[in-house]
Order: structure tokens, then sequence, then C-alpha cells
């Protein structure tokens, strides 16, 4: 074994454009709702494409204010997908509504559009759809699909920044789309998000939503529709604009180490090519992500993260599928929370796992990931395949 740092999964890039901004910050006299928040709002709409952004204080914090910026509580239903790394579909739970889990695409991880079909009722209100693992989801059968039955579509692009699908970036297919600036974002600002929406009425809604001013400690008419304590700290909002700065340049950088690990992983039997579905034209991975054969079973994948580990190598389950959860086993049969009834998602479930991805990899570091992969594969697998 080579001697080496642990290489960590993903791992933020802080410089000097950093430490100016949280620095100005920190001698200023307004550490929450200042001038800091409003640039990085005004510029993260720019770089998007909406005409208007919201800070907040998490991803699922920020789905959670967007459901009830829509009016979605008790008695709704909303499609979405079980199978995810931030749990942002729980912020359907938060907002009292049903969620209804809809099986995957394999190879794309995204909402399979006639699977979401199967799922609309009479209660049905929305679609959260996701850009897993930055792959776009299917957006313009799923706008259509929406369109059909009335439906409102949020977009949930917690793992996705700059890909691209139809000649849009994504984060511009949803009425309103949501971004997370969490580890192990591309823009790390180690916590909070962003709601985008071209809806001046709803931005004005969700600007209510999320964070109870000092003006409304006097008004009686706040508790008609109470907002939450989840706005975006100056400090965040520093770090989120300086990210946003280098963001272009940060993505190139993550291309280069993607081509390193491509070129690495020919050297495993049965490798397929990354997937990228129709009218898909970019994608930049959250994660360096493979499938694993079918040899490979959960606890087999788990003997590989440790292996790793033991070799100084931080990798992850990818997905732990929401309804194989206690909360929604628990909750009763109504929308088919039990093992089985999503097979692609469980699949996925079993056997993704997330190798580390991020701009300070070289290319010696990928190597000896790849490597290292691929021994414990052979030991844990008995040589069985493995997909990007």
């Amino acid at each position: 074994m080579m001697e080496t740092d642990e290489i960590a999964l993903s791992e933020p890039e802080c410089g000097a454009r950093e430490i100016e901004l949280v620095n100005a910050v920190l001698q200023s006299s307004r550490w929450s709702s200042g001038p800091m928040l409003e640039s990085f709002e005004t510029a993260f709409a720019g770089w998007s494409g909406r005409a208007h952004a919201i800070a907040v204080a998490s991803g699922t914090l920020g789905a959670w204010i967007a459901l009830r910026g829509l009016g979605i509580g008790e008695t709704d239903e909303v499609i979405c997908a079980s199978h995810t790394w931030h749990q942002v579909a729980q912020a359907i739970t938060l907002a009292g509504a049903t969620p209804v889990f809809a099986d995957i695409d394999y190879w794309s991880g995204c909402l399979n559009v006639e699977k979401v079909r199967q799922k609309i009722s009479a209660r049905t209100r929305a679609i959260l759809a996701g850009n897993t693992n930055g792959h776009p989801a299917a957006w313009g059968p799923l706008r259509e699909l929406a369109g059909e039955h009335g439906l409102r579509l949020i977009e949930d692009s917690t793992e996705a920044l700059g890909s691209r699908y139809r000649g849009h970036s994504v984060g511009t297919f949803g009425d309103v789309s949501l971004f997370d600036f969490s580890t192990p974002s591309a823009l790390c600002a180690g916590e909070g998000g962003m709601l985008v929406t071209d809806d001046e009425g709803l931005a004005h809604e969700l600007r209510y939503l999320r964070q109870r001013r000092v003006a409304d400690r006097e008004s009686v008419s706040v508790g008609s529709r109470v907002p939450l304590q989840a706005g975006m700290s100056e400090l965040t909002a520093a770090l989120g604009l300086a990210q946003l700065a280098g963001l272009d340049e940060r993505l190139a950088r993550r291309k280069q180490v993607e081509a390193w690990y491509h070129e690495q992983m020919q050297s495993f039997e049965g490798i397929k090519p990354p997937y990228l579905a129709e009218d898909v034209e970019e994608v930049h991975w959250m994660l360096y992500v493979v499938h694993l054969g079918k040899r490979f079973t959960q606890s087999a994948r788990a003997q590989m993260i440790d292996d790793m580990k033991s070799c100084g190598i931080e990798t992850a389950a990818y997905s732990q599928p929401l309804h194989e959860q206690f909360h929604y086993m628990s909750a009763g049969d109504a929308i088919g929370r039990k093992r089985g009834v999503l097979p692609d998602t469980e699949r996925i479930g079993d056997r993704a796992l997330a190798l580390p991805l991020h701009s300070q990899l070289d290319a010696d570091q990928v190597k000896y990931i790849v490597k290292t992969l691929k021994d414990t594969a052979t030991n844990v697998g008995a040589g069985a395949a493995i997909y990007l």
C-alpha cells in the first residue's frame, strides 16, 4: 500500500477570496440579514438563470418552505424518489403531506416518469424530482406529466450544479428549484441552500416563510402563516458568494478528476461508459458513484467500505432508501413502504458505492483509489463486475 494521508470523500476548497469575504462580515455590524446575503442571492439568481433566489439554512428546510409556499400540507400527496443522498423528501413529512415513493430509472438514478404516472391519485399535488448525483431528470416528460394533471413541479438540485439538459442548466426546470451548499457540494459553504423561481408572487411568499423579522414582533397577523427561523447568516452567505465566484473553474477541475477516474476504471472487467440519458448534454457528478455487480450484497458493500477506510480512503453507501427507513416502514402500508415495491431503487440502494470526488484530488490519488477498489472488489466479490 502506498503511503498516503486519508483521502476524504469530499474536501472544500478555501482561498483568499473566502477569507477576505468572511473577514469582512466579522468586522461588520451585520452578521445576519445584511448586504452579503443580498449579494449572494442576486449573484446566484444570475448564475442559475432564474429571476429570484431565496437563501435558506439548509436543503431540507428549503424544501419544507417551498412546499408551504405552494400551499401543500395535510391530506396532500407528493410523489418523490426514495433514492437520494440529501434526504430532501423528508421535508414532505415535515410539511404534513404524504410522500409517495415512485421507482427510478436504474442507470440515471432519477425518477422514472411512467412509474410516477402510476402513482398519481386524486390527492396528488406535486412531483418532487431530483437531479440524482448531478444527472438531470427527464424534465421534458416530467413537465408534460405535471401539466396534464395540474401538478406543481419541484426540482431538487441539491446534488447538481452545472449539469445541462436540452440546452438549459439544472435549476431552471421546476416551478421552484432547490440547491444545497453543505458537503459534498461543489459549492460548499458548510451549510445552507437556495430556492430559485421565476414566480414573483411565490418568491415573496418564500421570503416571508423563511424567517420572522424584527419588524414582525408586534404583528398579530404573522401567526396566520407562521414563518420558520430558517434564514442564512451573513457568514454562510460570504462563503457561498466566494465559492460561487470560483465555481466554473472548480467544476472544470472536477471534470479533470472525473477523466482520471474513467481512464483508471478501464482496468475493471465489464466496465460500462458513464451514462448520459437522452437530451442530457453534460453531467457534473456530485461524487464518483459506481454500481457493484449482482454478486455483491449490501453486507459486501459494507465490507468494502471498511476495507477502503483501512487503506486511508473514505467511501460511502450512496443511498439508504427512505422507504426502508424505520419512520416510513412503520407508518403503514398505504403508499407501499415495504421492501420489494421499488426494485430498481433497492438494487442501487444495496450496491451503489460513492468514491471521493473533489477538485483537490490528483492523478496519483485517483489511481490509488481505483487500484484499492479493484483489490477489495476482487477479495469481497470474487472478481464480480463493477459499473459506473
